[in-house]
């Protein structure tokens, strides 16, 4: 009896030691995090921000699945790497092994927890709320397919909750929940529609709402705080810097309307975008033209271009693939995915960005895709 004791005291002593380990990081620590999609060894390169915005690179850290590889932008996804509402903790997306990795968050340390199927294949994109995530596959027949976190951070599949998009292959490429998170919307590059799902008590979703793109190219989808829907719009074919980015407001039925319609980023390749925490702000990454634009929202969601719309220039060549901001809201980051880089942004009162420099650390063009912050 005694040694079975002394045996579980120490089992119990030894599974502490990480956990002890990675708490000694502060959770105030700032940092950004970036996914290599590595396709032999997907990984996440960790950064720590220091209180001007800089960055530090950390460590990295092996998500336990595999990337897509590839050479620029080869998700075509927003949202394969996201932090949680509360910044505790990360999910990856691993499109070449068809899984998801959960990481608890400690500062610029992260402690792999959980890899779990992702319900379909080629997973590309994931989203979070409360104790609710949802992954949408991309790869056969598309689909989303939701799970709940367990007491350890794990993630457990709803059963019977994987909902089939519009079409087989629809190019789905993000997904967002409401702030109430009453609604689950979807987007479709191939079909150019953004799906609206309710979400029900019991965390599976109600039959699908089907509602056309203000504009062409749809890419991806954001709820500001206020309930506005933000989607990003690349433009028509052959266009020259003709991107464009919507906002919705959302019905409970489903139903999106615009407000403001197909407004102009003045870029090109205009696919990623971010809203700042208090609502007032909203970013558009640039990649084709390597700029970001800016837009204030108005309380009824409608959208004002900042200073001219074009808020900063990236070195040509920069491939921003996609942004994050500091959950303090003061900074804003890009992967720029063509010279292996993140950029560094200041967030001024009025909107309008001051640039801060560029930190390397990632190889260039090797299909790296997703960048989170706290």
């Amino acid at each position: 009896m005694l040694r079975s004791r002394t045996l579980l005291i120490f089992t119990l002593a030894i599974s502490a030691l990480p956990l002890l380990s990675y708490a000694q990081s502060p959770r105030h620590v700032g940092a950004v995090f970036v996914m290599t999609n590595s396709a032999d060894r997907n990984q996440i390169i960790a950064y720590r921000r220091n209180p001007d915005g800089s960055l530090s690179q950390s460590h990295t850290f092996s998500t336990g699945g595999r990337g897509s590889g590839g050479v620029t932008d080869p998700l075509a996804s927003q949202g394969s790497l996201t932090i949680s509402q509360d910044h505790s903790t990360l999910l990856a997306v691993n499109a070449g092994s068809g899984d998801i990795s959960v990481f608890r968050v400690f500062g610029d340390n992260l402690w792999l927890v959980d890899k779990v199927p992702c319900g379909g294949s080629e997973p590309v994109a994931v989203a979070q709320h409360g104790d609710l995530v949802y992954v949408v596959n991309a790869g056969g027949a598309s689909n989303v397919t939701g799970f709940r976190f367990g007491h350890q951070g794990e993630l457990r599949q709803i059963p019977h909750s994987t909902t089939f998009l519009s079409t087989g292959n629809s190019g789905a490429s993000s997904l967002s929940f409401s702030p109430d998170g009453q609604t689950l919307l979807v987007t479709e590059k191939l079909t150019n529609n953004i799906d609206a799902f309710h979400v029900k008590t019991d965390g599976r979703l109600a039959p699908i709402v089907v509602n056309p793109s203000a504009g062409p190219g749809l890419f991806g989808v954001l709820f500001a705080p206020n309930g506005t829907a933000l989607a990003t719009e690349t433009g028509p074919t052959g266009g020259q810097n003709a991107s464009a980015i919507s906002s919705y407001a959302v019905h409970p039925d489903g139903t999106l309307v615009a407000i403001s319609a197909s407004v102009p980023t003045l870029g090109a390749a205009t696919c990623w975008h971010v809203v700042t925490p208090d609502g007032r702000f909203v970013y558009t990454s640039n990649a084709g033209s390597s700029t970001i634009s800016g837009f204030a929202i108005s309380a009824n969601g409608a959208l004002a271009p900042i200073a001219g719309t074009i808020v900063a220039t990236l070195p040509s060549g920069s491939a921003n693939l996609d942004a994050a901001l500091s959950a303090n809201g003061k900074f804003l980051y890009t992967l720029d995915s063509g010279t292996g880089t993140v950029s560094v942004f200041a967030i001024n009162s009025d909107g309008t960005l001051n640039s801060l420099g560029e930190v390397g650390g990632i190889p260039a063009a090797s299909g790296a895709n997703g960048i989170a912050a706290l």
